[in-house]
């Protein structure tokens, strides 16, 4: 039973190594894009944690001023990294990835103001 435990914990290990490797040097594009995607989506997710925080943290005027300035974001960074024509719908995953880690921090930042200094709603 040990043994059988430590052949799955090798085995995962190295199969995470290899994941991890595959994305330093993707074999081609759809390797590349999968990879980028993973970024994208942590990028995403740690967005959505720090919208959440800040939330936590706001007055009513400051709620509404957030929510004006994200749907306001959303629109610009859908405007610039994608585009739609009769072939179909294309996302630059990158520039969308740049943006989303770029508003994340932003957030971060205007978090950690709330907690230091006090929220300040005309940064929003």
């Amino acid at each position: 039973m040990k043994r059988a435990l430590v052949s799955f914990a090798l085995l995962c290990f190295s199969t995470a190594a290899l994941a991890n490797s595959a994305c330093d040097q993707p074999r081609d594009d759809f390797d590349g894009l999968y990879c980028l995607n993973k970024v994208y989506q942590e990028a995403d997710k740690e967005l959505n944690e720090n919208y959440k925080a800040l939330v936590g943290q706001l007055d009513a005027d400051g709620k509404a001023k957030l929510k004006k300035g994200q749907i306001a974001w959303i629109k610009e960074r859908n405007s610039e990294c994608s585009r739609k024509d009769d072939t179909g719908f294309y996302v630059n995953l990158s520039c969308a990835t740049e943006k989303t880690i770029s508003r994340a921090q932003f957030l971060k930042d205007r978090s950690r103001e709330c907690v230091s200094s006090g929220c300040m709603n005309s940064k929003l």
